[in-house]
């Protein structure tokens, strides 16, 4: 299994865009104009990381500057965690966790957020419960989770 960061692999820009896109249901330019900011962009955020095994995409996530909820203030995010139900519980996301913290503390970015209804699973890898914050268009907060490095 290969873990990379799109700008380490550019050419992967069209396939990432639509694997998150049939993950998540955003709208696939979405995914594509962050990721072109992120090939473009002199600063670390956005960045897109992916996991990937005989040429699937088996895991991904993003760094953005916010996830969509009001707490504005609280950011970057890690966004679109995901892994292949096939694949998991063989420690994908932990992997892509592990590299996107320490590829954006290796660019200044020392403290990220994260917005889920999980709970018990992001603590394994070095998150804190931090506050609740409304994602958009929700009717009830999720817990924002954050990870210094």
């Amino acid at each position: 299994m290969e873990f990379f960061r799109l700008t380490d692999r550019p050419e992967m820009l069209e396939q990432m865009a639509l694997w998150f896109h049939e993950k998540w249901g955003v709208p696939i330019e979405a995914y594509r104009d962050s990721m072109r900011s992120c090939l473009a962009g002199p600063g670390p955020v956005p960045e897109w990381y992916a996991a990937v095994e005989n040429g699937r995409i088996v895991g991904g996530l993003g760094v953005i500057e916010n996830d969509f909820h009001d707490r504005k203030d609280l950011t970057p995010n890690v966004c679109a965690v995901y892994t292949e139900p096939d694949r998991r519980g063989r420690g994908v996301a932990g992997a892509l966790l592990r590299l996107a913290c320490g590829d954006m503390a290796s660019r200044g970015v020392s403290t990220l957020y994260l917005l889920t209804d999980h709970t018990g699973f992001y603590e394994r890898y070095g998150w804190e419960f931090y506050c609740m914050a409304q994602s958009d268009g929700e009717a009830h907060p999720s817990r924002m989770y954050v990870h210094r490095a």
